[in-house]
């Protein structure tokens, strides 16, 4: 058959002229949505049984589409299906391919849809289908973490505001920041699933349809919670998928800041980290070099998604009810986001696990940024003194230790009490001055003590379940 016989295949005797190559390449979408074929197959034998119980089809042309969806299946699994750029998409290719292996049945599969429904169906399946891997990915992402974390959970890191070293944490504690995150970003794709989860097939082209079909029927059979209600929201909104994608750029906004981290931390500069070789790379023509590659990569990857959720919100933002043609593009922009979201987790739950942290050097930098400093203030306050008194009394001890080149621990008893005649300083304040001295006194949920560490990542795991 011909280009112009495939396309009059698909909308027949309504124009004088086959379409030009040069509008076919334009318009063509099986390229990239080729890969939704198991979801198309999936809606389309749903449909066909529901025809069937519906007597809409014959029970012979149900068996006879099951027996063709079969052939097709093995087919494009074994690479042996032909693609056509003729027949636009990939509901068209399998539909043609359907027809000649079993006639008028194939021909009678499109009683009472429209591409418009199916290929928003298609969509919503796999969208779904991406969600849900991308669930299992967050999983054992957030487990690697946990694992970083339990090993690290008492090593003391200074924790950081405006990137000046503030008061000491713990790496662990730094690590469950990760994590809360990331089971946000779970907690996110998960209340996508549900408005993902509508079925729109019944919608046809806009209307919905004149055959007595039954669209519970066949949400259920696609494990769709619900149909859509509305027949010209169905087939023209892409909501969900813009909201997938801004699901997917939250989490990778996550990535990139764990990246930037890793960044900073593995530079000789900071010293705070080494990352396995296998996720580095070296230099062309410094032999010295061992570059983060995987985690600056994932910050410039971040941009990309961010690229996506702009695309679609775009795409969407000046379309007038019901289906348009624009929405041929979304499937470029979630496929992408998606690849990208999943491509990152996989590799960054390996990458965790080859963090090698130097404890050594997060105690060194503890020593340099007078971490302690506001536990010398609320040792004072305990002893009666107001906290701004207090405040103001530890930051004339800080510039004092300064311009001395020594930590606030390393001044006498004499030259502390010096700073706050109007209480008494006993040889305790020595000890809360410690940084064991600092994180055990933050025992409480939420806190940066050890015990409280442990705690939370014992409630993390159950939280994962």
């Amino acid at each position: 058959m011909n280009s112009t016989q495939d396309l009059q295949y698909t909308w027949a005797g309504r124009f004088s002229e086959p379409v030009s190559d040069l509008v076919k390449r334009y318009t063509a979408s099986v390229d990239f949505d080729q890969r939704m074929w198991r979801q198309d197959i999936r809606g389309s034998l749903a449909h066909a049984k529901m025809l069937a119980r519906q007597g809409i089809i014959t029970v012979s042309d149900l068996a006879d589409i099951e027996r063709g969806m079969t052939t097709i299946t093995v087919e494009i699994e074994n690479g042996q299906f032909q693609w056509s750029l003729d027949l636009e998409d990939v509901h068209l290719n399998i539909e043609k391919r359907l027809t000649t292996l079993v006639g008028d049945a194939g021909k009678r599969l499109h009683t009472g849809r429209s591409r418009n429904d199916q290929v928003a169906t298609d969509i919503r399946l796999f969208l779904r289908d991406g969600i849900d891997g991308i669930l299992a990915l967050l999983k054992n992402f957030q487990i690697a973490i946990l694992a970083l974390a339990e090993r690290e959970a008492a090593t003391p890191m200074p924790g950081f505001t405006h990137l000046q070293i503030a008061q000491p944490v713990t790496f662990g504690h730094h690590m469950l920041a990760y994590f809360e995150m990331f089971l946000r970003d779970s907690e996110r794709f998960t209340d996508c699933r549900k408005r993902v989860n509508r079925l729109p097939l019944g919608a046809a082209a806009l209307a919905g349809t004149t055959y007595p079909i039954d669209r519970e029927f066949v949400a259920a059979e696609l494990g769709f919670d619900a149909v859509c209600e509305n027949s010209l929201d169905a087939v023209s909104d892409r909501d969900f998928a813009i909201e997938f994608c801004a699901a997917c750029a939250l989490t990778m906004t996550h990535i990139s800041r764990l990246s930037e981290e890793l960044v900073l931390w593995m530079s000789p500069r900071v010293g705070f980290i080494q990352i396995a070789d296998r996720f580095c790379t070296g230099s062309s023509i410094m032999p010295q070099k061992k570059n983060p590659d995987v985690p600056e990569l994932a910050r410039g990857k971040t941009g990309r998604v961010y690229g996506d959720l702009t695309a679609l919100l775009t795409l969407m933002k000046s379309q007038p009810l019901a289906y348009n043609k624009d929405n041929q593009e979304d499937k470029e922009p979630l496929f992408d986001a998606l690849d990208t979201v999943s491509d990152t987790l996989i590799i960054f739950a390996d990458m965790m696990g080859g963090v090698t942290v130097k404890a050594d050097a997060l105690r060194a930098a503890l020593k340099q940024g007078f971490a302690t400093a506001t536990d010398l203030a609320d040792y004072l306050v305990k002893k009666g003194l107001p906290f701004r008194d207090a405040h103001e009394a530890v930051g004339r001890a800080v510039k004092a230790a300064e311009q001395k080149g020594v930590d606030l621990t390393e001044l006498s008893l004499a030259e502390l009490q010096a700073f706050s005649p109007q209480v008494a300083l006993g040889e305790d304040v020595f000890a809360a001055l410690t940084i064991e001295g600092s994180l055990a006194a933050r025992n409480h949920i939420g806190g940066a003590a050890p015990e409280q560490v442990k705690a939370a990542i014992g409630r993390a795991k159950k939280r994962l379940g």
